[in-house]
């Protein structure tokens, strides 16, 4: 009892805290569309880097790939780290000093409004198109979070997983319409600390109950192909090579950094593009470090199956809980132990929360802003315009709990599927728009849609066929889109003159 009690009082004071400062924000907010949707452009350069990554690192970070390294080793997993890593270091390397520079040259405070703003598409065709890709791509993102709720609470404390995830599903909604931007940024560089904590108490607890640190490697070392970055390991067949192609297919997870909406407004919002040396190197030594963390626990847990300290995790719902399973062994050691991992399962809290709020934020002002105001053009009072923002994070939430319904499915499959979504139809054009002056309407256009397009025929129709084919639908995507832009740009006119000034102006 006094286990259960220590776990909920971490886990209420976190909640307590998060709400504190969406409460704080929400009052300091100004009554403007840039103060709300991207904090007038003041965030600093820890907050910048930290909200950013921790936004980044949903649900995936503390469950989807400990449980992904815990059943078949680092190869995959280890593949996927060095794309995103190396992803999110160019991103902020290229793309954010000048994405900055040119959004706030334009006047846009949205992705789709800096895509119209950047084509002066008058008729906001780019911005409509824009953020219809957001709502869709963002709704399997934010069900991957109230999965990882609901698995959580239901391991946890044995309650039924769909009211669970429920209850998890409305505390997100709730805190995200408290405060705007600031708020959610704010606590997203709090959630980044608890997560750090959460993976640092589990890497020596779970080394401590494996038996050691030789006890874990011997164990890695006696199963085929487990550290080997060129095989993958079968609990039921053993080790099975892992070629160039899946290699490709796998780092390509790197690309999507370029075209995540919630990632690249942080790009925007920052204070003084002075600072995003620094905010570039905490980002990029602070996700290096977690996800090898997260690879490292997966390996600790499989060891410590192996030893009988925690049940054998079969499949990838169930390899998914090895963070819980070890919070839960290590609460039964007294009361300040169960704190701690109630601090732990906070820490798989905040993945979801970071990544949640930031999600719901932007679709919302993608309806509210982009849809509502822009495009169909209709006059909305702050009152009128915050209430269409509130009913499309319930909407979204809805449509999220109706995806995550069936408790076996996989968080690290729902959140690939969305990943390749933003970085197919975003990546490509985002990058042409800030470096290549000749793209115009109809290659953006093109891009966007193609590369959505092919998304979905690829997932769903081209690698279930398996073989060759079996490509991470994303890096497909990716190209078809950046093919699609260059030759509409180059078949139809010329961007105008007023179009290349702009861009040149930037520098």
């Amino acid at each position: 009892m006094s286990a259960q009690v220590g776990i909920i009082l971490a886990i209420v004071v976190y909640l307590g805290i998060m709400i504190f400062v969406g409460f704080y924000f929400s009052r300091k907010n100004e009554n403007s569309a840039e103060g709300f949707y991207l904090g007038n452009r003041k965030l600093g350069p820890l907050v910048a880097a930290m909200s950013a990554e921790a936004s980044d690192m949903s649900s995936y970070l503390l469950m989807g790939l400990p449980g992904l390294a815990y059943l078949s080793g680092i190869a995959d997993v280890g593949w996927t780290v060095i794309g995103l890593a190396v992803g999110t270091y160019l991103n902020w390397l290229i793309v954010a000093r000048r994405l900055r520079r040119y959004s706030a040259k334009c006047g846009a405070i949205t992705i789709p409004e800096f895509f119209s703003k950047r084509y002066k598409d008058s008729k906001n065709i780019l911005m409509c198109i824009a953020a219809i890709i957001i709502l869709i791509f963002f709704v399997p993102y934010t069900a991957s979070g109230f999965k990882a709720v609901g698995t959580l609470f239901s391991t946890l404390f044995g309650v039924d997983y769909h009211a669970a995830m429920l209850v998890g599903a409305l505390i997100i909604v709730g805190y995200t319409v408290l405060g705007g931007f600031m708020a959610v940024s704010t606590t997203d560089l709090i959630q980044s600390i608890v997560m750090t904590i959460a993976l640092i108490v589990i890497v020596f607890f779970g080394i401590n109950v494996a038996g050691g640190w030789s006890a874990v490697m011997d164990n890695a070392q006696s199963l085929s192909g487990y550290l080997n970055m060129f095989q993958t390991h079968d609990p039921a067949t053993g080790a099975a090579p892992y070629g160039l192609i899946t290699i490709l297919s796998t780092t390509a997870w790197g690309l999507g950094y370029f075209g995540m909406p919630h990632i690249l407004l942080r790009f925007m919002a920052i204070r003084n593009e002075e600072e995003l040396k620094t905010s570039r190197r905490i980002a990029s030594v602070w996700v290096l470090i977690s996800m090898a963390v997260a690879i490292l626990i997966g390996l600790i847990g499989c060891a410590a199956s192996a030893a009988g300290v925690i049940p054998v995790l079969n499949g990838s719902a169930e390899s998914e809980t090895v963070v819980i399973q070890f919070s839960h062994l290590l609460s039964q050691h007294g009361f300040l132990a169960a704190v701690v991992a109630g601090i732990v399962l906070a820490g798989i809290l905040a993945c979801t929360m970071s990544t949640a709020d930031s999600q719901l934020l932007t679709a919302a002002s993608s309806v509210s802003h982009n849809l509502v105001q822009d495009f169909f053009r209709v006059k909305l009072s702050e009152k009128t315009s915050m209430l269409v923002a509130r009913l499309t994070v319930a909407l979204i939430a809805v449509i999220g709990v109706i995806l995550a319904w069936n408790p076996d499915s996989s968080v690290f499959t729902i959140v690939s599927f969305a990943w390749a979504g933003f970085g197919g139809t975003f990546g490509p054009i985002m990058l042409f728009s800030l470096f290549w002056k000749r793209t115009n309407f109809a290659g953006a256009a093109a891009g966007m849609i193609s590369g959505g397009i092919v998304v979905f025929a690829w997932k769903y129709l081209v690698r279930p066929m398996g073989g060759a084919w079996d490509i991470y639908e994303l890096l497909p995507a990716f190209l078809v889109s950046c093919v699609a832009i260059l030759a509409f740009s180059l078949l139809t006119s010329k961007p105008s003159e007023e179009i290349v000034k702009e861009f040149e102006s930037v520098g």
